[in-house]
């Protein structure tokens, strides 16, 4: 899942849990005998949601239980939808390593986040990396963060991972191609002082 989608998921998830919150939680007030808001449609706790009138307005009319049923068919399908693109796992749990034998072997991609993240890590110039898999398991790349220690040159950083960290995994995976998205931000430090 990208940064941009979740945020719009957490956003999506808030919004549609204050609604409800808000909802069920005035209901509930209401019928544990709270005086109900002047533009409330209920009056008690024993009045129904919908009266027979309510109920029995559009049932003649040809067009309702389409509309009822096309509306109802919408929201099952946006939200199954979001489901899926929250279940898509965008991360391979495993990458299939060519051992030569015709066999193959398979190699924990959070073992070779991890190892990548501390080898990158380990730098000259580079505070703290993260590593991240994406891609699928026969075809994976990496999407790196690098934060850099103040007076580093970043271009020096980006030639030192790719030629380092980066060609040692994928020499480790045994794969052709290991395509890399590499971020470099600086480490936040005070000014120092000129005396």
């Amino acid at each position: 899942m990208t940064v941009r989608t979740g945020r719009v998921n957490r956003v999506l998830l808030c919004l549609v849990g204050l609604l409800l919150l808000v909802a069920g939680g005035s209901v509930l007030a209401v019928g544990l005998g709270a005086p109900p808001p002047r533009h409330w449609p209920h009056t008690g706790p024993h009045d129904v949601l919908l009266s027979t009138a309510e109920r029995t307005r559009w049932r003649d009319a040809p067009w309702w239980w389409p509309a009822v049923i096309a509306g109802l068919a919408v929201l099952v399908l946006l939200a199954l939808w979001w489901l899926a693109a929250v279940l898509r796992r965008r991360r391979p749990a495993e990458i299939l390593v060519d051992t030569g034998d015709g066999e193959g072997a398979l190699l924990r991609g959070p073992a070779l986040e991890a190892a990548l993240a501390g080898d990158a890590s380990r730098q000259p110039g580079v505070a703290d990396a993260d590593v991240l898999l994406t891609g699928r398991r026969t075809g994976p790349a990496v999407r790196a963060g690098l934060r850099l220690e103040p007076a580093t040159d970043p271009a020096a950083a980006l030639s030192g991972f790719t030629a380092g960290p980066l060609a040692r995994a994928r020499d480790a995976a045994g794969l052709e191609h290991l395509p890399a998205e590499v971020r470099l931000r600086g480490v936040r430090h005070r000014a120092e002082r000129v005396s």
